[in-house]
């Protein structure tokens, strides 16, 4: 379809907030066309059941609120979480692992109803511009896609806050100069802050912004200790409990909150080319992949391990650039999914303070430590340390002839 055809039908992925109650107005009367609104339920724990009301209010007839938490922990955040995934070292890839799902229900939607192109609220400024529309081309690739950040002159609160009085739209709780200061976005992994004090990459945030997390002066004076249990690199089960996937995270995201555990702040490259400040709230992530590196080190072949850890940032720059639909991320998982079946076991954490600390792991099926031969007292013969000098003078041969021959 090319952009001179006239769009009959639009999917909108609708949060029912500011920028997407316009878009909706801003689609039905720039483009004439009927509006489809899907909300997806991704854990950011607030009700979106009131986005339905306000899409009939504004005319829309078909209206899609999905609730995914279950599906986004296990067949997204659980497979990114194999990997160790980093972005830049710090970045725990909260927002940009959403997208790839979003995207995809955007196209099936728009298949099942039979719509001419597919429309998000990402700005021209950011990455999940890029995220949704790679994902959408990688599973649709004639589909049209509306990006009314790029086409609109709204670029101002001030301009969109005038345009939804103009037209009738309800935004509640939305006032000149009022409302929250901060662009927020929030699933099971995560909830980030852009914007506001946040642009002065010196500012400290303001402890009222943080929602999640306790401050760690403020948290509990007791440590808390948590057993995770691991099945083929996936958590299963917290202090004994069998939870599916988006049950354990918001449980996780509970009790390491209220411990202060999850906070970071940090700036990031973004794909765009801009750097970026960005604070973010990842509890649950913090304390799942402090325990899956101590799950894999007791499990894990050095050199597994190793290659793991080179393949790492690569697979999380795929992640956070968008193409979570690409060869190159089939590739990588397949590679990281195969590593996994031995990451089976226990992990024992202390949380406190802010703080996340491994204090015991345990694998009877898969585990690689031989105390035997580990051990510092008498090993009754399980390592001989005389094959030791071989090694070394092996291992040495090419410093010393370097340095024989380099010898002033």
């Amino acid at each position: 379809m090319t952009s001179e055809t006239p769009v009959r039908k639009v999917v909108l992925a609708y949060s029912g907030g500011l920028d997407t109650s316009i878009i909706l107005k801003w689609l039905q009367d720039t483009y004439g066309c009927e509006v489809v609104t899907f909300t997806a339920d991704i854990g950011q724990g607030e009700e979106v059941e009131p986005a339905r009301a306000k899409a009939k209010e504004l005319g829309v007839r078909e209206i899609h609120i999905e609730d995914l938490r279950e599906e986004f922990a296990r067949d997204y955040v659980f497979p990114m979480m194999r990997g160790n995934t980093l972005y830049e070292g710090e970045y725990m890839l909260g927002t940009s692992i959403a997208r790839p799902l979003i995207a995809r229900r955007l196209v099936e939607i728009a298949r099942a109803t039979g719509a001419d192109a597919i429309a998000h609220g990402a700005t021209g400024k950011g990455n999940d511009q890029v995220r949704f529309e790679l994902g959408a081309y990688a599973l649709e690739p004639d589909i049209r896609v509306i990006a009314p950040w790029r086409e609109w002159d709204l670029n101002s609160r001030e301009k969109l806050l005038a345009y939804a009085e103009q037209h009738g739209i309800p935004v509640e709780g939305k006032q000149h100069g009022g409302g929250s200061p901060y662009s927020m976005d929030a699933n099971l992994l995560h909830i980030s802050y852009e914007g506001g004090v946040l642009e002065d990459p010196w500012a400290e945030p303001e402890e009222g912004m943080w929602r999640w997390t306790t401050a760690p002066e403020q948290a509990p004076d007791q440590p808390l200790y948590l057993d995770i249990a691991f099945e083929g690199g996936d958590p299963v089960a917290v202090d004994g409990e069998r939870l599916p996937p988006a049950e354990l995270m918001e449980h996780l995201n509970r009790v390491a909150g209220a411990h202060g555990v999850g906070r970071d702040d940090l700036v990031e490259n973004r794909y765009v080319g801009m750097k970026s400040r960005g604070c973010y709230e990842t509890p649950a992530g913090t304390v799942l992949l402090k325990a899956h590196r101590a799950m894999e080190s007791l499990t894990l072949d050095r050199e597994v391990t190793h290659l793991k850890d080179e393949l790492m940032p690569r697979y999380a720059t795929v992640i956070y650039n968008g193409y979570w639909w690409s060869p190159e991320r089939h590739m990588l998982q397949a590679a990281i999914d195969a590593s996994q079946t031995t990451v089976n076991g226990t992990v024992r954490l202390k949380l406190f303070k802010g703080s996340v600390a491994v204090v015991g792991r345990s694998s009877e099926s898969d585990s690689l430590f031989d105390e035997a031969v580990a051990t510092f007292e008498d090993d009754a013969g399980a390592y001989d340390q005389k094959d030791a000098e071989g090694f070394i003078r092996l291992n040495a041969l090419r410093l010393r002839t370097a340095a024989r021959r380099h010898r002033p």
